[in-house]
């Protein structure tokens, strides 16, 4: 078996476990968050039930050669305001897999979140994603996800989700 690298990220977040999953579960929710820092997200589409698929782009600011990079989710599990799991793929527009950016990075990922209350109207997302080949590419998705993942506190933290 070969190892593998997982990244795994856990934000507390300053709305209820409803709050985080709209930002899961709605093509507006998703848009506000997906892409770490100034990259954004200008299409997502979201079917969240287990055998439904969101498909989603991530556009790169100017600064870093601009472009978008879609990606689809195929969700495995869904419990509705506690926990999804899917696997990534990057894809084009309609969704037909493509070659990951990186040869570290896996062809197909598989992804779990989980979705706490912590009381007083705070919620805690958990993710973990599995399979990276190396630290340098867990690393560097790490970094992304928790910047993204900073978005979605500030989404669900003003009300939005």
């Amino acid at each position: 078996m070969t190892d593998t690298f997982d990244v795994d990220v856990t934000r507390d977040l300053d709305g209820p476990v409803e709050a985080a999953w709209a930002a899961w579960s709605t093509p507006e929710g998703l848009r506000a968050w997906w892409g770490p820092g100034p990259f954004t997200c200008p299409a997502a589409e979201v079917d969240l039930r287990v055998g439904g698929r969101a498909l989603l782009a991530m556009r790169a600011p100017a600064e870093y050669g601009g472009g978008d990079q879609w990606s689809t989710w195929d969700f495995t599990l869904v419990e509705p305001v506690r926990r999804i799991e899917y696997t990534y793929r990057f894809s084009d527009a309609d969704g037909v897999p493509q070659a990951p950016p990186m040869d570290d990075v896996p062809a197909e990922g598989h992804h779990e979140v989980e979705i706490t209350g912590l009381g007083d109207g705070r919620s805690r997302i958990h993710m973990v994603e599995h399979g990276y080949t190396s630290a340098a590419a867990r690393d560097m998705s790490q970094q992304g996800l928790e910047a993204c993942l900073d978005k979605m506190a500030g989404y669900v933290a003003g009300g939005q989700g």
